[in-house]
C-alpha cells in the first residue's frame, strides 16, 4: 500500500489494482491533480484500507488474486461507513455480461482497459462535478413517500423504520424518481441525470438498477412504462 498526497482537495481516491505499473501511473496522475491517493494490490487489501481511509472513490480492478473487484466490491457496499464511496471498475474484458456484473455488485460506473489517463481523470472529474450539483428539480433534502424516507444529505432510505442498504447509483435512481412521483422518466433523461452525458453505459445498466432497487425495495414504487422509461408511484 501506498499513499500519495498532491495540492490539497476534499476528495480522496483507493486505487486498486494487482499490477505495480497501472497503480503506478493511476496514482501518479491522480496525484498531479492533487487527489489524496493510496493503493491497494488486491480485494482484501482493499477492504482493509478502506475502512480506515474512507475514501471518497475506488478505482478497483475487477480480475485480482485473493479476492477479485466483484466480491470486494459487494463487502465494501456493506459497510456503513463507505455506502456513499463512488467505486468504478476497471477491467480488460469487454463483454456486456460483465459490465452488467459489475453493476449488480454495486459499481457506480465501469471502464476497460488499457486505461487512459486523460480519459480516466475526466471521468472522475466528471463523478465530482455532478456529485456537488443538485439537479434543479431536486432541492429538497428528504424525501417521504408512505412508509419511505429517502434523506439525500445522509444518502439513506429508510423503509417502515428500516433502513435499506442501497449502492449510491441506485439511490441517486431512487432519489430522482420519487423527486417528482407520476413523472415518466425516460431512459436517456436517467441516463444524463444519473451517470451523465460525458459516460457510455449499456442500455441494461438502468434495467439492472431497477431490478436491484425492486429487491430491496419491493415492486410497489417504481412502474415501467413500456417504451418510455419508469416512473414512482404508490400503487
Amino acid at each position: 500500500m501506498s499513499t500519495f498526497k498532491g495540492t490539497p482537495k476534499v476528495a480522496k481516491i483507493l486505487v486498486v489494482d494487482d499490477e505495480p505499473d497501472i497503480l503506478e501511473i493511476i496514482s501518479y496522475n491522480l496525484c498531479k491533480e492533487g487527489y489524496e491517493v493510496k493503493t491497494a494490490e488486491n480485494g482484501l487489501e482493499a477492504i482493509s484500507i478502506a475502512k480506515d481511509f474512507i475514501p471518497d472513490m475506488i478505482v478497483l480492478d475487477v480480475m485480482m488474486p485473493k479476492m477479485d473487484g466483484m466480491e470486494a466490491c459487494k463487502q465494501i457496499r456493506a459497510l456503513p461507513s463507505l455506502r456513499n464511496c463512488f467505486i468504478l471498475f476497471l477491467t480488460a474484458r469487454e463483454e456486456e455480461f460483465v459490465e452488467v456484473l459489475s453493476f449488480q455488485a454495486g459499481a457506480d460506473d465501469f471502464l476497460t482497459k488499457p486505461i487512459k489517463p486523460r480519459a480516466l481523470l475526466s471521468r472522475i472529474e466528471a463523478v465530482f462535478r455532478r456529485s456537488k450539483e443538485d439537479p434543479k428539480e431536486d432541492q429538497s433534502k428528504q424525501i417521504q413517500i408512505g412508509d419511505l424516507v429517502i434523506d439525500r444529505e445522509s444518502y439513506q432510505v429508510i423503509q417502515d423504520g428500516n433502513v435499506v442498504v442501497l449502492a449510491r447509483k441506485e439511490f441517486e435512481l431512487l432519489y430522482l424518481l420519487a423527486s417528482r412521483p407520476g413523472k415518466v422518466f425516460t431512459r436517456d433523461q436517467i441516463l444524463e441525470r444519473i451517470w451523465g452525458a460525458d459516460v457510455a453505459v449499456v442500455n441494461r445498466t438502468i434495467d439492472v438498477h431497477i431490478r436491484k432497487l425492486r429487491e430491496k425495495l419491493g415492486v410497489a414504487y417504481i412502474t415501467t412504462i413500456k417504451g418510455v422509461g419508469y416512473k414512482f408511484e404508490l400503487n
